[in-house]
């Protein structure tokens, strides 16, 4: 079992900035990869970002590609995922979610095991 908790989301105007943090628990978390996700009620989820413990490979949608940032702390089991220059299209509630293997960027949330309760972020224009 891997536990999965986020934090860090909040309401921010346009442009600024948001870092989340995803703190992991559990049996050999390091062999997961892991991935954020966002879902829009009405929407299906979304694939944000993803990459592995070592960080060597990360992965992102074309839509935050160069805005934001993923990034883990072995020693914290802790995924962040850096925000910056938000939009009111980023607007979502944000889940951090584990898979096994080690394929960074799987876009399926289907193909994840496990998934953190979620964190809003609410961006106003």
């Amino acid at each position: 079992q891997v536990q999965l908790v986020e934090s860090g989301g909040g309401l921010v105007q346009a442009g600024a900035s948001l870092r989340l943090s995803c703190i992991a628990s559990g049996r050999t978390v390091s062999s997961y990869t892991m991935g954020w996700f966002r879902q829009v009620p009405g929407n299906e989820r979304e694939f944000v970002a993803g990459t592995r413990w070592s960080g060597d490979i990360v992965a992102y949608a074309d839509s935050v590609k160069g805005r934001f940032s993923i990034s883990g702390d072995n020693a914290k089991n802790t995924v962040y995922l850096q925000m910056n220059s938000l939009k009111p299209e980023d607007t979502a509630v944000y889940y951090c979610a584990a898979r096994s293997g080690l394929r960074v960027g799987v876009r399926r949330p289907g193909d994840y095991n496990y998934w953190g309760q979620g964190t809003q972020v609410t961006v106003s224009s």
